[in-house]
């Protein structure tokens, strides 16, 4: 339990930390000032003012925020720092102060994504674990053990190699090079159509011999410039897998119950830190991508729903009306507080349910 709180106590507030640093260090370059920088919401727990800016960490740990001068257009600014108020400068200011809470959480995740790879990156052989049943693999005679070293005369190095040359081979028989033991075999094997689920759920027509992989891995070690090449792939794919999951989660593919809280970001921080660090930074990485995508969903209130209100200014060559601005913002928030209670409300199932599989 202690292992879990901390744990997350330390991912969400990294997270929370780099999105509001992202607000804070582009206001500041683009000359507007900042009158607060919080660490969560209510009341504050300790806090220092220096210069303009006050720095706290509050009660409710669930966010932060970034005080910005002007930032309501209706507050009263003094003359002297009018230049420095927020909504007196133009609107592509705005927008890059605002996109720079998201764009930080995706600079985290390659920076962390990297970071992991300087390690090495690990990746599954080629390797057969189980033959299954009834098809081709066990007809054509592949066993247990079998590391397949090449398809059609190409080399395989990896279990994705082979796995991306079966399901692309449009059913034509394929010779796979095996070591087995101490002698290597040529196999003869013809791939079948099958209907598989998809990581979303979804039945997709594909080709398959019949085998699972071992298990077995080896670590990869590549030099820090491709390491952090790797890293900014990792995080494009996870942005493109976080925006593909919303949009099967509103066609319904994925079902609601899947989305998550507070209680389940926990008790997986948990499980990630029980695991290792590199299992706990890799889980940070996938969280700040996932942080950085919801804030940019065009909800007032969020950092998506900003933007919208931005573009309405520019294309009407006006701002939105203050009190437009504010029923949007309402409505939003109560968007935000019925999904974070449908969210709490799924955490609790998983814990009371045995089929919940992440219970405490």
């Amino acid at each position: 339990m202690l292992t879990t709180i901390i744990s997350t106590v330390i991912v969400l507030g990294i997270l929370v930390f780099v999105h509001e640093l992202g607000h804070f260090l582009l206001a500041k370059k683009l000359g507007v000032g900042v009158l607060t920088f919080s660490l969560g919401f209510g009341p504050k727990i300790i806090g220092k003012k220096i210069g303009e800016t006050q720095y706290q960490i509050a009660a409710v740990p669930l966010g932060g925020f970034v005080k910005l001068i002007g930032e309501n257009p209706e507050e009263e600014v003094k003359e002297e720092l009018l230049n420095r108020s927020f909504s007196n400068q133009p609107v592509w200011k705005r927008a890059l102060i605002i996109g720079a809470g998201p764009f930080f959480n995706f600079f985290l995740a390659i920076v962390l994504f990297s970071t992991i790879n300087l390690f090495g990156i690990p990746y599954s052989l080629p390797k057969v674990g189980e033959v299954n049943p009834g098809l081709p693999a066990e007809a054509a005679g592949l066993k247990k053990g079998d590391l397949i070293l090449s398809i059609d005369g190409k080399e395989v190095k990896k279990w994705e190699d082979l796995s991306r040359i079966i399901r692309n081979s449009q059913g034509k028989e394929l010779t796979l090079k095996v070591k087995r033991d101490d002698e290597t075999l040529d196999v003869k094997v013809t791939p079948k159509s099958s209907s598989v689920k998809n990581l979303f759920g979804e039945e997709v027509s594909t080709y398959v011999i019949g085998i699972a992989h071992s298990g077995e891995f080896l670590v990869e070690k590549v030099n820090p410039l491709v390491a952090i090449g790797k890293g900014f792939i990792q995080t494009y794919q996870g942005i493109e897998l976080t925006v593909v999951g919303i949009i099967k989660l509103i066609q319904r593919v994925i079902p609601a119950k899947t989305i998550g809280g507070p209680i389940l970001i926990a008790q997986m921080a948990g499980e990630q830190a029980r695991r290792g660090m590199l299992s706990l930074v890799l889980f940070m990485a996938i969280l700040s991508i996932n942080l950085g995508v919801i804030n940019l969903f065009p909800i007032p209130i969020l950092d998506g729903g900003h933007f919208i209100f931005l573009a309405l200014e520019a294309i009407l060559k006006r701002p939105i009306s203050i009190k437009k601005m504010e029923i949007a913002q309402q409505i939003g928030l109560v968007l935000i507080i019925l999904l974070m209670l449908f969210a709490f409300y799924n955490d609790l199932i998983r814990i009371i349910t045995p089929e919940g599989g992440l219970g405490f």
